[in-house]
């Protein structure tokens, strides 16, 4: 059974999401993120304290995008990765990664500063520029997404989990205004997946 430490907004929403896809068997572990660092069990997992983390028998795995790497190398072959002969392959790859190195990683520094920051710290100039410079960079999808239904191409692929990732977190961390309307239609659209319906319900569910 494969098990997924996080639960509610945290990162393994990705993983769950990627599951269901592809009709894994998995469960949630609930870990609140207050808790990450104090926790004993979970510091056991990861001692650097952070989500998600994923257990599969014998394996024990950090960051999100390499997990979705794993399932679909391990429980694969699955249409949510172009073989690397398909034309889209380098384009799904690019964006795989872009989605958390170039985006959701710079939210961390938002999220932290809006609920983690002393009051009189929580507006402040890294948190703005964090945005501005995630906002920026998702120009790189938008013009994609002007010549393709997904960002790779024609076909829904594990690049978009990825990359929707952050922009699922725009109206809890107070941008959604700032999103081009073409990510905006794009992610009310994969909103709408039954596997992401499946996974949210089920991250929700743990996380209360």
């Amino acid at each position: 059974m494969i098990t997924i430490y996080g639960g509610g907004r945290t990162r393994s929403l990705r993983v769950a999401w990627m599951a269901e896809e592809m009709g894994l068997d998995y469960e949630i572990r609930p870990v609140s993120l207050m808790e990450t660092k104090s926790d004993p069990a979970f510091k056991a997992l990861n001692p650097a304290g952070f989500l998600p983390v994923m257990q599969d028998g014998d394996v024990t795995m950090i960051e999100s995008v390499a997990m979705m790497e794993y399932l679909a190398a391990r429980y694969g072959p699955t249409p949510l990765v172009p073989s690397t002969d398909d034309p889209t392959w380098v384009r799904y790859k690019q964006f795989l990664h872009f989605g958390e190195s170039s985006v959701a990683a710079l939210l961390n520094i938002a999220v932290g500063s809006k609920f983690a920051a002393p009051r009189e710290h929580r507006d402040n100039w890294g948190a703005a520029l964090a945005v501005d410079l995630a906002m920026s960079r998702s120009c790189m999808l938008a013009n994609q997404l002007k010549d393709s239904e997904f960002i790779a191409g024609d076909a829904f692929t594990a690049a978009d989990i990825s990359v929707a990732y952050p922009f699922l977190l725009a109206k809890f961390i107070g941008f959604q205004e700032r999103v081009d309307p073409i990510i905006q239609d794009y992610v009310v659209s994969l909103r709408a997946r039954p596997a992401f319906e499946r996974a949210l319900a089920r991250s929700n569910e743990k996380a209360a």
